[in-house]
């Protein structure tokens, strides 16, 4: 029988909009005897744990499975019985890197009044083409997008309720709703803030969305799988309820398994699945090749890069790929991200008194309205986030495949002097998003080729991608035929077939000894459901603070 979780609700009209914020009580789950466990489904989960006189602490419809609480024994057991896949919960954790500091010189106007070179990416909205967009009346409404992050203030609820806000929030770790950490509000007024910089451009792409936010992390930056997995759990079950068609994914574990094994993979691609564009930040690991973390190592989702205007906003030719950046391909052979988009020195909001990166980075707010300068590819997300909403906005019948499809083929990539691609496709996909074409491209079928999202999740086949390592330790694209892509464009303009998946146990990829001599044996934690442990090497990240670039 499900377990109820008890929940507060407050609701408050607001001009025919209704905040409403839900938060589960009870137990949480604590990492060192937490697990996860999957079987044929839910409830089945549920009776082999009990059966074995194990705790649930939550159901998880999402992944078949539960989350429970476990003794060595009880763990040991279930192992023994080998109906069930069990996995050692793991402590998800911020990624917390110093940034530079940089000194005020004024205290007047929004944006201004700060040392050369720093200074605040005004010009996101630009960049992309959300401005033309935004001039044809397309900001987001009627779209909902989804944040599982770490919570917003109770001032942007508070502004929310003021300015005909739809917001919808959810305690996934049963602690009050709120953010601590102002990651959470930093990304989330990326996606959707109204206020207007300098420029006169609303500070968010999509200032019109509805919003839901998910708190999953602490002040700390600190979470377990299990958390997200609640997160990701009850955002699919209200998916509906919401309308919820957009999913930003800022944060980063490194991979442990192979994509279809990890439970926070298979929770994206239900999602992604039932409808829900789920976009993930690649990671702040860059920019050694290997990098990109889960979720992002999807091959279904859109994983972002991000890249810079190098403070030279009006000179494109001076943008440059960010040097924190991660980089593909993914353990199987998947090229990622797919396209970047703007992620040095962006605004956002924190709350200066409660959030504590804004306390430990007091150097980098504006002289104005609690906004912040952060750079990362969880803000490249958040960006790619809010342009999907204006695409959906303007289509509301796009698919999650055609909207990934859209992006890319019209996405520009970065080329140098000569015409060159100034970096690979491994770091930089299809290139920089221009969401004023995406929005009226028509292109169709060009994104998750030879993939086959329903089977992946059956377990009945899985997939690699057409990466490949040359004896030199490089990595290059091959067709269908094995042939190597040509290095210049990619087939940028041939239906991006390296945007394509091969049937794993055809040997295409594995078999054959084509990729990672070193890297691909996993030798830390290779077919984690089987440790007693979860690996270090699983930590996660929320992508939290890298040097303004």
């Amino acid at each position: 029988m499900r377990r109820m979780l008890s929940r507060w609700l407050l609701a408050a009209t607001v001009a025919g909009s209704a905040l409403v914020l839900a938060q589960p009580t009870g137990p949480h789950a604590t990492p060192a005897s937490s697990y996860i466990v999957q079987s044929h489904g839910t409830q089945s989960a549920a009776r082999i744990v009990r059966g074995v006189g194990g705790r649930i602490t939550h159901e998880l419809p999402i992944i078949h499975g539960v989350s429970a609480m476990l003794t060595p024994a009880q763990a040991a057991r279930l192992r023994q019985l080998g109906t069930v896949e069990l996995f050692a919960d793991s402590t998800v954790m911020t990624e917390d890197h110093e940034g530079s500091s940089y000194s005020r010189t004024s205290s007047s106007g929004s944006g201004g009044g700060y040392s050369s070179p720093i200074v605040p990416n005004q010009d996101a909205r630009v960049e992309i083409g959300a401005d033309r967009l935004g001039a044809q009346g397309f900001n987001g409404t009627g779209v909902t997008v989804a944040v599982l992050d770490s919570g917003l203030p109770p001032s942007w609820v508070q502004y929310a309720q003021s300015n005909n806000m739809g917001l919808v929030a959810y305690s996934a770790d049963g602690s009050p709703f709120q953010d601590r950490s102002g990651h959470g509000s930093h990304v989330t007024t990326i996606v959707a803030n109204p206020i207007r910089s300098a420029n006169g451009q609303p500070l968010g792409i999509a200032p019109g969305v509805r919003l839901v936010s998910v708190k999953a992390f602490d002040a700390n930056g600190t979470s377990t799988y299990t958390t997200v997995l609640n997160g990701l759990n009850w955002i699919f079950a209200n998916r509906a309820a919401y309308n919820i068609r957009v999913l930003n994914l800022s944060f980063a574990a490194k991979s442990q398994s192979f994509y279809w094994n990890d439970p926070i993979d298979q929770a994206v691609m239900q999602l992604w699945q039932a409808g829900v564009v789920v976009v993930a930040s690649a990671g702040n690991w860059g920019p050694a090749a290997q990098t990109i973390g889960v979720p992002g190592n999807t091959p279904y989702i859109i994983t972002v890069g991000a890249m810079t205007d190098n403070y030279t906003p009006t000179s494109p030719l001076s943008w440059r790929l960010t040097s924190f950046s991660s980089t593909g391909p993914t353990f199987e052979g998947f090229v990622k991200p797919e396209i970047l988009a703007p992620g040095g020195h962006i605004i956002g909001i924190m709350e200066p008194t409660t959030a504590l990166l804004a306390q430990l980075h007091p150097t980098f707010q504006l002289p104005v309205d609690n906004l912040y300068v952060m750079s990362g590819t969880s803000q490249a997300a958040a960006v790619v986030s809010g342009a999907v909403a204006l695409m959906l906005q303007a289509d509301p019948s796009l698919t999650p495949d055609t909207v990934k499809c859209r992006l890319m083929s019209s996405a520009r990539p970065a080329v140098d002097a000569n015409n060159q691609l100034a970096y690979s496709v491994f770091q930089q996909g299809t290139g920089e998003i221009n969401v004023y074409d995406a929005v009226y491209s028509q292109s169709t079928g060009c994104a998750n080729a030879g993939l086959n999202i329903a089977s992946d999740l059956a377990g009945t086949a899985h997939f690699g991608g057409p990466g490949r390592q040359a004896a030199d330790g490089s990595y290059y694209v091959v067709d269908q035929n094995g042939s190597p892509i040509n290095q210049q464009g990619y087939l940028w303009n041939n239906g991006y077939l390296w945007n394509s998946g091969y049937l794993w146990n055809s040997g295409y990829l594995w078999n054959n000894g084509y990729l990672w001599n070193s890297g691909y044996l996993w030798n830390n934690g290779y077919l984690w459901n089987q440790s007693a442990t979860a690996s270090p090497a699983n930590t996660a990240a929320i992508n939290m603070w890298v040097t303004q670039e």
